[in-house]
Parts: structure tokens; sequence; C-alpha cells
């Protein structure tokens, strides 16, 4: 009996620990198809109770707000610079995405196994402000890939070298 009030005591910690702002910090790191670790299976529950938030990056804030905005970007190297930031959050985009990248990996099907045990896990999301905290940042990637490929597009019209352009066509 004491060994399970301790186990379930260094769980809770555990928990209170991977909710803390310092794991929600607002960050340039990749924030598509990347393949959860430990730590983002643990969090999985405190992100349906929207207790642990992954923070929308800056990057896809601008995006998101201008995402057809050519200012400051007279040259091809400013050009460049604003693709490669993108790229740094968003992953490789379809011109050089390769299949390995799209494989199920161990820690997605732990994330979505630890998700499935959750009871009424949609209620809950969208009770808690979780599913529309996901929602505002799947339209702050899909402004940035937008953002990304109208760059691309300016860039091959200038004539620019890749990343500023697709890498083929």
């Amino acid at each position: 009996m004491k060994s399970q009030l301790c186990a379930k005591s260094l769980f809770a910690g555990l928990l209170v620990g991977l909710a803390t702002p310092s794991i929600a910090q607002v960050s340039d790191q990749r924030v598509t198809d990347r393949d959860p670790d430990a730590v983002d299976v643990a969090r999985t529950p405190l992100k349906d109770l929207n207790l642990a938030k992954d923070e929308i990056p800056p990057v896809l804030i601008d995006a998101a707000s201008a995402p057809y905005s050519t200012q400051g970007l007279g040259r091809c190297r400013a050009l460049i610079d604003e693709v490669r930031r993108l790229d740094a959050v968003l992953g490789p985009d379809l011109d050089v995405a390769t299949d390995e990248e799209k494989n199920i990996t161990a820690g997605k099907v732990a994330q979505s196994v630890v998700g499935g045990l959750i009871p009424f896990r949609g209620l809950l999301r969208e009770a808690t402000g979780a599913a529309d905290r996901k929602r505002r940042f799947e339209q702050a990637i899909l402004a940035g890939a937008v953002r990304r490929g109208f760059l691309k597009g300016i860039g091959q019209q200038r004539g620019c070298a890749f990343p500023g352009r697709p890498s083929r066509g």
C-alpha cells in the first residue's frame, strides 16, 4: 500500500513538473512532424487539460498576420533568410521532404495510445480550451506553409538561389 502511494506521489510530481512554464516556452524549434519523445508522451494528458501548452513560434505568428507581405524582402538574401526561418519551425518543404520523415514512429504510437486512454478526450479538450488552442496552432502552421510557398514563388520569379526558390521546377 505504501509503495503504491509513493508511486502515485512520484507520478503526480512528474506531471506537475512537466506542466511548468519552463517547458512551455516560445521557441523557434520545429513544430511539424517531429517525433514525440518520452516527455511529449507524458505531457499528452496535460495538453488535453490545457495545463501544458506549446506556444506558437514568433515566425508563424508573423506569417499568420501578413502571409503575402514582401516588406523588407527586396533582395534574395532577405528572402532566403525568411524561408530558412520558416524551414526551421516547419521542417522540410514538399520539394525536399523525404519518405523517411512521413513514417510512423514509436513516439507517435505511444502518444496516440496515451491519448486514447483518456475517457471523453474530445469533450475534455473542448471544455478546457485545448482543442481551440490546437486549432490556432494548426492555423499558424498553415499560414507559415502558405508564406513559405509564396516566398519561394517570389524567389523563383526573381531568380534567387535555393532555398529562396523551389528545389526543382
